[in-house]
């Protein structure tokens, strides 16, 4: 009777861990396969609406909500805490700048999109070589942009930086600036508005095309695809504790297909530049 009673006990307690196996992988293959929220802003926005609702999401198994929050700190901090579950919105340069000024809600890059040109915009000058000596030029305010607009300006040869200048440095890292230009910073979402009042203006490629501007037509100077402009691609970044998510690293892969890359190439005049490279090539 003893040996009955062992024996059915076994059986019990095989059972329920089986079901207890199948029940944690059933939950685990739910939680997997839920939807996905994205969350963006501007064009980008408009890109991730099309991909959520598109055949290729479909099939590559993936539901995508899609989320709209217009600041980009707010947005990073909503996917820290888990409200979005990847978001698509900002450059490395922009993304390392949160993590540095977050130390508690770190995010990670599940990969590259692509590369926004900033561009020099004027109404006053046709050239860069007309622009005059203390010239009012107008860059964003928050310190990645600031440093990419700082960049832009030095390869465009009218400043030259020092030689401990990083990605959060402001002007105070201006070397040298022969043309004693006067750098009046600016929300850099406010920059086709504030064209008329000054002599110069660095916009964002998403701001410009907003404004009706296009960077590879009406910008003087802009921002070309090399090793100097790598901090300002463009990446899906989520929490800390999501990154080995398959299904949140598809949306990368799902960002590159060939069909989703000729709606975005057509919309938006080619000014979206796919860059697609390890993760490695960022942190490198």
């Amino acid at each position: 009777m003893k040996k009955l009673l062992a024996l059915l006990g076994v059986v019990v307690v095989l059972v329920a861990a089986g079901f207890g196996i199948h029940q944690v992988s059933g939950q685990s293959q739910k939680k997997e396969s839920k939807t996905i929220v994205v969350g963006s802003q501007g064009s980008d926005f408009q890109i991730w609406q099309h991909i959520a609702d598109s055949p290729e999401a479909k099939e590559a198994g993936l539901k995508i909500q899609v989320k709209e929050i217009t600041d980009g700190v707010q947005l990073n901090k909503a996917t820290a805490d888990g409200s979005v579950d990847v978001n698509a919105f900002q450059s490395y340069s922009y993304f390392k700048a949160f993590n540095q000024q977050n130390k508690k809600n770190q995010l990670v890059n599940l990969g590259t999109t692509y590369l926004e040109p900033l561009g020099i915009y004027s109404e006053k000058i046709q050239s860069l070589d007309d622009l005059a000596d203390g010239a009012t030029v107008a860059i964003a305010n928050n310190p990645a942009n600031t440093a990419r607009g700082l960049l832009l300006l030095q390869e465009a040869g009218l400043i030259t930086l020092s030689d401990d200048f990083g990605p959060l440095s402001g002007v105070e890292k201006v070397a040298e600036n022969p043309k004693k230009l006067v750098f009046k910073q600016i929300d850099d979402t406010t920059g086709p508005r504030v064209l008329k009042s000054v002599d110069a203006v660095l916009i964002s490629n998403t701001v410009a095309l907003d404004g009706g501007l296009n960077v590879l037509e009406d910008s003087l100077f802009h921002e070309k695809v090399d090793q100097s402009t790598k901090n300002n691609v463009n990446i899906l970044a989520t929490a800390k504790d999501n990154e080995d998510k398959t299904n949140f690293k598809k949306l990368v892969k799902l960002y590159h297909n060939k069909t989703i890359q000729k709606y975005i190439e057509k919309e938006f005049n080619g000014t979206k530049i796919e860059v697609v490279k390890p993760v490695s090539y960022l942190e490198n």
